[in-house]
Order: structure tokens, then sequence, then C-alpha cells
């Protein structure tokens, strides 16, 4: 999970990400969409293909590169149990919150009428 966080971490992994989440492409086709050199595109390819989220299928000279979503897949699924637990605490939070002013009101109304 920790190699999926790190290549999407970067913003120009994740526009590759974004691309290739509409069908394959080659690095030039990569490189056309990044304000980088192709070495630097090949480099977060290489990111990208370590965490899984990426395979390369060669095309005569060219390597085509395809989004691999097992592993996007997989991150959702890890997302969705902590998607649940922080609902609930902050669920907690919004029902002691909401006792607070309750009670700050009626100590509040008590007050008005012990000073009246």
């Amino acid at each position: 999970m920790d190699e999926i966080f790190h290549a999407l971490s970067d913003p120009h992994r994740r526009q590759i990400v974004d691309r290739l989440s509409e069908g394959p492409a080659s690095v030039t086709q990569l490189a056309g969409l990044l304000p980088i050199a192709r070495p630097g595109v090949s480099r977060h390819l290489r990111v990208l293909r370590a965490a899984g989220l990426v395979t390369v299928d060669a095309d005569a000279q060219f390597r085509i590169y395809s989004l691999d979503l097992a592993p996007l897949a997989a991150l959702e699924e890890w997302l969705q149990v902590r998607r649940g637990l922080w609902t609930q605490r902050l669920d907690a939070l919004q029902t002691e919150v909401a006792r607070g002013k309750r009670n700050r009101a009626i100590a509040g109304e008590v007050k008005s009428r012990e000073a009246s």
C-alpha cells in the first residue's frame, strides 16, 4: 500500500494515471502532457510500474503503457474501511458537541431564571 501512496503522491504521476484512465499511451504521448523531459516521464512511469499501477507492452519500437486498476481497487477498499471508522468517530463527536451546546443552553436558562 505504501508504494501506491508514494506513486500517487507526485502530481505528474497523478496526471499520468489520469491520462491512462482514458486508454493506453506511449511515452511520447504522455510526455506531451507534462512540462518535463521524456527521461523524467520514463522515471515517473518506472515508479508507477513498481507500484503495480501501470503495465507496459511493446509495439514495434514503442512501449505502450496501460493503467492496471487492481491496485486502485485495493486502495479504494483500504480507504473504505478507514472512511467507515472516521465516519463513526465524527458522528460521535457531533453528538458530543450537540450535547455540550444543549447543556450550556440549559445552564444559561437556569442562570437567567436565578438572576430574575
